[in-house]
């Protein structure tokens, strides 16, 4: 399974979203300054979550996000989440 996540960084007030297969580890390694994108935005909280079973289709609605924006995005499914 591949999973396409939102991550909320409260410090910076951003947004962040990707895919993985292996999203606990992903989450460790944003909220350890691991990963080059996010360690300047820990701590991170997980908002969202969409399952897909290939990395073909996870890619597909990643780069959707990422094209209409986040927040957008967010919006337009009625997910509601305080900032």
């Amino acid at each position: 399974m591949y999973t396409v996540y939102i991550l909320y960084s409260k410090s910076k007030s951003k947004f962040y979203v990707v895919q993985t297969n292996d999203i606990e580890d992903r989450l460790h390694r944003h909220n350890s300054g691991q990963n080059k994108s996010t360690k300047s935005g820990i701590l991170w909280v997980l908002i969202h979550t969409i399952e897909f079973r290939s990395r073909p289709e996870a890619v597909v609605l990643e780069t959707k996000i990422k094209k209409r924006g986040i927040r957008r995005y967010l919006e337009d499914v009625n997910f509601n989440f305080e900032v």
